[in-house]
């Protein structure tokens, strides 16, 4: 399920997409930096490399510094970036890709100018045109389901068919596969792989069983290339 080859051209090339990793971006909100790097062993292991982890709480950064020195076969990034000072920190913890929410040029500034991958978040037509004036073409599309799903993106595709989506917010294993199908997404984010009590109980075999089962979704009819 993990798409090697795009693993390794990340890894060497800042330009290659987040997107192509995999078919499921785990979206992690770490409370205790000392579960970040068991945590993302069960992922990788499952299947799962690319991991967001979300600038939500006091230990994310440390999160990030940890899996980014103790486990190499993860890409882990940061999400929910939404200030240049985030931008920056994050690159210095070691996070290989950024998501935001939402952008604004000046948000949009401190991405590009920090020499990773990123996916700024649209929710609207008018957002999808304005970042593709200016030169991007991958995005996260959130809140997914609550900003009209798969038909949604389905009615993007015609007039928008160079833009490309990492469906977050609302999406879970029912639904993935749908998501998956279609041509402009890539990948989706998720956090159903990472249950409450599982993590609570650190319960790191239960999760990599549920990323397995994540990662394998893309041979539901997934498109993600």
């Amino acid at each position: 399920m993990l798409h090697t080859g795009g693993m390794l051209a990340l890894m060497t090339s800042p330009t290659v997409s987040v997107l192509d990793l995999a078919p499921v971006v785990p979206v992690v909100v770490i409370e205790d930096a000392a579960d970040a790097v068991p945590l993302a062993r069960a992922l990788v292991a499952g299947g799962l490399p690319a991991i967001e982890v979300t600038l939500r709480t006091p230990a994310a950064l440390d999160a990030v510094r940890a899996i980014a020195a103790e486990v190499p076969g993860a890409m882990v990034g940061t999400g929910t970036v939404v200030t240049p000072e985030q931008v920056t920190a994050s690159v210095a913890a070691g996070a290989r890709f950024l998501v935001s929410p939402g952008w604004t040029d000046v948000l949009l500034d401190a991405m590009r100018a920090s020499g990773v991958p990123f996916l700024p978040g649209v929710s609207t037509a008018s957002e999808v045109v304005a970042l593709l004036e200016r030169g991007v073409r991958e995005m996260k599309f959130f809140p997914a389901q609550a900003a009209g799903g798969t038909a949604y993106l389905k009615s993007l595709a015609g007039p928008l068919p160079q833009a490309r989506f990492c469906p977050t917010g609302g999406i879970g294993p029912a639904n993935a596969p749908d998501y998956l199908s279609l041509p402009n997404v890539g990948c989706v984010g998720g956090t159903w792989m990472l249950p409450a009590d599982a993590l609570a109980a650190r319960d790191w075999a239960r999760v990599e069983e549920l990323a397995r089962a994540a990662a394998g979704l893309r041979d539901a009819g997934g498109t993600c290339r």
